[in-house]
């Protein structure tokens, strides 16, 4: 596990257990929907004072490890 994804938390009276940054009401999928619509990292720094740099690349490694956490198996026809 990466040391930056220890900025992303989980706790189930946050967000509904969704992972956040830093257990603050912003998920990690907040995020990543934002950066994929394009929104570029300053704005979201910007639009969110309490976020950091390193949180936005915390996002990213904690969605690296997440797919390579993925398997795909073969399924015999």
């Amino acid at each position: 596990m990466n040391v930056l994804t220890n900025r992303v938390t989980t706790n189930p009276n946050v967000m509904m257990g969704k992972p956040t940054i830093r257990g603050l009401r912003i998920t990690v999928e907040q995020i990543l929907r934002a950066l994929a619509a394009g929104v570029p990292p300053e704005d979201l720094l910007e639009d969110y004072p309490e976020l950091e740099p390193e949180d936005l690349l915390a996002v990213f490694a904690f969605a690296g490890d997440l797919v390579s956490e993925t398997r795909v198996y073969p399924v015999a026809a």
